[in-house]
């Protein structure tokens, strides 16, 4: 009963904004009733004035959203798994470096990677791409978190154990028989990271990088229904993401209790 109330409660905090963003969305200028009409507007193919930045913004952000997951598949969880299995002494020290970024604020970290970016700039060039580095930075503690929990609930030592003794190579070791018993926290860390970077105004903004926050904002100074209504599809993007990713974690678990079962 408790957890019902408290999802209701939190259902209603979240729809208010939503249903009022929705109903603004749905105001005519000439009748002053609800319509359709600026919806119909914003999609014309001849309104590319707010269309172009847009999807430009829109395009980039999904190409930072993929790079900044290879990125924190591709280096964060091999060293935590590392350390972990290897060096556990680092944890803690790997941990507050890990975290720090949550508490300095997008402003100092901009400040901070201004000389770091003009070196970048000059050896990959200044596409916005790039931003995937700081924006990298920026979801470590997020991702730390969601894959921590994951591998707190298995254990690595003894699975990796099992496998070398089965004469597995450690790349063998990690892609068979780690990742897929941390399936749900890769999920996880994959949702918070695309939702950070399709969320992220700050360093884009300061590093002149043009994504989707920053479209939205040229969007709204032309039309502000037009960035209404992108946000709202946006949040109904993430929505449907995390349904995906729970729904195929739902599905992992019980893929692994069936395996249990059949093996006991």
């Amino acid at each position: 009963m408790t957890r019902t109330v408290i999802g209701i409660v939190i259902g209603i905090l979240f729809a208010i904004p939503l249903l009022s963003t929705f109903l603004f969305t749905l105001r005519d200028r000439e009748s002053g009733g609800l319509s359709f009409a600026n919806w119909v507007r914003v999609f014309d193919p001849s309104n590319t004035q707010v269309l172009t930045p847009i999807w430009t913004g829109l395009g980039n952000s999904v190409v930072l959203a993929v790079v900044t997951v290879v990125i924190v598949l591709v280096v964060l969880l091999p060293t935590m798994i590392l350390i972990e299995l290897r060096f556990p002494n680092l944890a803690r020290v790997f941990e507050f470096a890990v975290l720090l970024p949550i508490s300095i604020p997008a402003i100092v970290l901009v400040v901070g990677l201004a000389p770091i970016y003009l070196q970048i700039g000059r050896m990959f060039g200044t596409g916005t791409w790039t931003l995937a580095f700081a924006y990298g930075i920026t979801v470590l503690p997020f991702a730390y978190r969601s894959i921590k929990a994951a591998m707190d609930a298995v254990d690595l030592r003894t699975l990796a154990e099992a496998a070398r003794s089965l004469g597995a190579g450690w790349l063998a070791v990690v892609i068979r028989a780690l990742v897929p018993n941390l399936r749900q926290g890769l999920l996880a860390a994959s949702l918070i990271s695309v939702a950070v970077v399709l969320g992220e105004f700050t360093i884009a903004s300061l590093l002149n990088r043009q994504v989707f926050q920053t479209a939205l904002v040229v969007a709204q100074k032309i039309d502000p229904y037009a960035s209404a209504i992108f946000t709202l599809l946006s949040l109904l993007f993430v929505f449907l993401l995390l349904l995906l990713v729970g729904r195929a974690a739902s599905s992992s678990s019980r893929g692994r209790r069936r395996a249990g079962k059949a093996s006991s």
